[in-house]
């Protein structure tokens, strides 16, 4: 007997949202659940649709010449009667009535069917929001309990935890709400699953600029990095993949109409637009806004140390509030920024930190030519060639022995004496014979109070503390004059 599910179909298709193939396996899992409480729990039943509007149920049976089960055989004269083409050893189905199931049997389905469709919505919701994570939604404020905001969605109920809240909104019953999906979890314990937002995450603001400007939707502008401080400020790099359209301008828009919806869906939170720049030291700039910097000085591009020179009257707005400005510069610049006013550096000895953090990066000492940061490798080429490696051989070549290396150019010597100057100490020593004149006489080889031991004796820079000797006249590192006195007992 078949059975007209047609309308049941519909039914489950309009109200529940589940597509007819998934419909047809829960009718035939509570039809096989029906005939399994009637006739045991066997495994011959087969159900057949016809056109998805019938469906009957069967039992599958072999054909015997003696039958021992009636749930499972039949007997060949039987068979014959069905079908005139029957033989021992094949199979034939037989239709079963529904309406002879027990009222056992058909609660049995009933509660197949039900389980199946709730465990068939709770997949198909599932998936239908595992791939909106990362996108926004739009619900609507139903209570809070333990911090915790209860969002309808619709289909089914979000949570906006407390940490995932910005300090500055408030919530009433049915507000709108607006946020960002960032996981969905079944929920082992109901039909439902858990669907966690968020309106904290920088891909919350990122979500919120693609769909206010078009420019970064079609990826004609696109967003570097952004940080954020939620409730109180927000830094976004922005940079465009074609010369005429400026990045920050369709990011503010025209009069700021863009920038300011995204402020007020962020609840009045500030909104730093600015361009991304590969110089470090432009985006550095950049990232310190709205403070005007004037310079900026790479202390340590190993280390990604810098220091920014600001006026001071820009000083307190470089900082921020409670340093929140400087701190979100240095997370999208990546760089530990320093904050200084023009009194502050000059009393600083930036050129002696900048030799030290070339010393660091290449060595305690430069001695080879090739050893200079930035030196032309054509010109340590044409040096080497002519046998001239340390530095100290170039140094002591005349200017008939430099005209003799037609290969270099007076730009490319003047060049290299200038970085030879910026990074290398020279340090002259004097003649035997010319001993320095003047009441203190500085201690030398000619002094008759010194011994050999005494010459090379290491003393250290009153200045700086670096290693020095008698023979020097100035410090290696910090450049400060140096004069000995020999004191008799």
């Amino acid at each position: 007997m078949a059975i007209d599910v047609s309308e049941a179909i519909q039914h489950l298709m309009q109200d529940r949202g589940m597509s007819r193939e998934l419909i047809l396996q829960t009718i035939e899992k509570t039809l096989v659940a029906a005939y399994k409480r009637r006739y045991g729990n066997l495994e011959n039943a087969v159900v057949r649709f016809k056109n998805d509007r019938e469906v009957s149920i069967y039992a599958k049976k072999k054909i015997v010449d003696s039958v021992y089960d009636p749930l499972s055989e039949i007997e060949v004269e039987e068979a014959l009667e069905l079908n005139s083409e029957a033989e021992i050893g094949d199979e034939i189905l037989i239709e079963i009535d529904p309406t002879k199931f027990d009222r056992g049997a058909v609660q049995s389905a009933k509660q197949t069917a039900r389980q199946s469709i709730r465990e068939i919505q709770k997949d198909t919701l599932y998936s239908e929001y595992k791939e909106k994570i990362g996108e926004i939604i739009i619900g609507y404020y139903q209570r809070e309990q333990n911090g915790m905001i209860y969002v309808d969605l619709g289909k089914l109920e979000g949570t906006l935890p407390k940490k995932f809240q910005s300090p500055r909104e408030v919530y009433h019953t049915n507000d709108r709400i607006k946020a960002l999906i960032v996981d969905v979890e079944k929920n082992e314990k109901s039909a439902g699953i858990k669907v966690t937002l968020s309106r904290t995450h920088t891909e919350f603001v990122r979500a919120i600029f693609e769909v206010e400007v078009p420019e970064i939707y079609d990826k004609t502008v696109e967003i570097h990095k952004i940080v954020r401080e939620p409730g109180y400020r927000t830094k976004m790099a922005v940079y465009s993949n074609q010369k005429d359209v400026d990045p920050v301008g369709a990011c503010v828009g025209l009069k700021g109409v863009r920038i300011q919806t995204v402020i007020k869906e962020l609840e009045g939170e500030k909104i730093d637009v600015l361009k991304y720049e590969v110089d470090p030291r432009k985006f550095i700039i950049n990232a310190l806004s709205p403070a005007e910097v004037r310079d900026v000085i790479i202390l340590d591009e190993n280390k990604r140390q810098a220091l920014a020179v600001v006026n001071e009257s820009q000083l307190s707005l470089a900082i921020g509030k409670q340093g929140l400005n400087v701190k979100l510069a240095n997370r999208l610049v990546d760089w530990n920024i320093d904050v200084k006013t023009d009194s502050q550096v000059a009393q600083m000895d930036i050129k002696a930190e900048s030799r030290r953090a070339v010393s660091e990066l290449f060595g305690d000492e430069i001695s080879r030519v090739s050893e200079l940061p930035g030196v032309d490798k054509t010109v340590v080429a044409i040096l080497l060639e002519h046998k001239i490696d340390y530095i100290e051989d170039f140094i002591s070549l005349s200017a008939e022995e430099l005209a003799a290396i037609g290969a270099l150019t007076t730009e490319q010597l003047d060049t290299l004496r200038k970085l030879i100057d910026e990074y290398v100490e020279i340090i002259e020593e004097e003649e035997e014979d010319a001993p320095a004149q003047g009441a203190d006489k500085p201690a030398g080889p000619d002094s008759p109070a010194l011994s050999e031991a005494e010459e090379s004796e290491e003393y250290e820079c009153p200045e700086c503390g670096a290693k020095i000797t008698l023979e020097m006249t100035k410090c290696p590192l910090c450049g400060i004059g140096l004069s000995f006195e020999y004191e008799e007992e």
